[in-house]
């Protein structure tokens, strides 16, 4: 079968439309689901502050079934997304998705009691998150690619700025916020997008 411009090849029909179906709902139960849970967590966290505690404070304590379980369910259901996804929106954004996945999936595994291998796995979630939604400004159409390219943008700039201990008066807490909001902001939109566009991907 030649290939075609939406990188289709030897994609048989039945399979894109399951995965069209299905990589969306996944992308949005993941997201969501951890949004909320992690407003909950926040709430039951005693004497918890988003300015000054950091977001994987979360995942130690009373809180840390709760808050585990969500991020390992959001990894998991961005890298089962971008498997779904992987001939349809070539090559780059699926594999910049499921190292994301598998960050967020080693946040939950390794809490920030171990030390190097949370940060890392934090790491690799923020920045291959960030990195996905910029690429996926070149799979959607106006006006939805600047917007995507701007929630990226948002994510590893904070992500510097975090590293570079620039906290800009919001705290690590509020900064940390300022990178892992917009990967969830934008894989609730993207599934909309692909939801309503995914056949008529560019």
């Amino acid at each position: 079968m030649a290939a075609n411009t939406n990188h289709e090849v030897d994609y048989p029909h039945h399979t894109g439309n399951r995965a069209l179906t299905l990589a969306p709902a996944l992308l949005l139960f993941g997201a969501a689901q951890f949004l909320l849970l992690l407003v909950a967590a926040e709430a039951l966290y005693p004497g918890y502050s988003v300015a000054t505690n950091a977001i994987s404070d979360l995942g130690v304590g009373e809180t840390a079934i709760i808050f585990n379980t969500s991020i390992i369910l959001f990894g998991a259901a961005s890298f089962a997304a971008a498997y779904l996804l992987r001939m349809r929106l070539g090559r780059l954004l699926p594999v910049c998705m499921a190292l994301a996945g598998i960050g967020a999936v080693c946040v939950g595994l390794f809490p920030e009691t171990l030390g190097l291998p949370h940060s890392l796995s934090a790491l690799t979630a923020f920045l291959f998150g960030g990195i996905a939604a910029i690429v996926s400004s070149r799979q959607v159409r106006m006006p939805i690619a600047p917007l995507f390219l701007l929630l990226g943008a948002v994510t590893l700039t904070a992500l510097v700025l975090e590293i570079a201990d620039l906290t800009l008066g919001l705290g690590h807490g509020g900064m940390e916020r300022m990178i892992a909001y917009p990967i969830i902001i934008w894989e609730i939109a993207f599934a909309g997008y692909l939801a309503g566009n995914g056949e008529r991907m560019v």
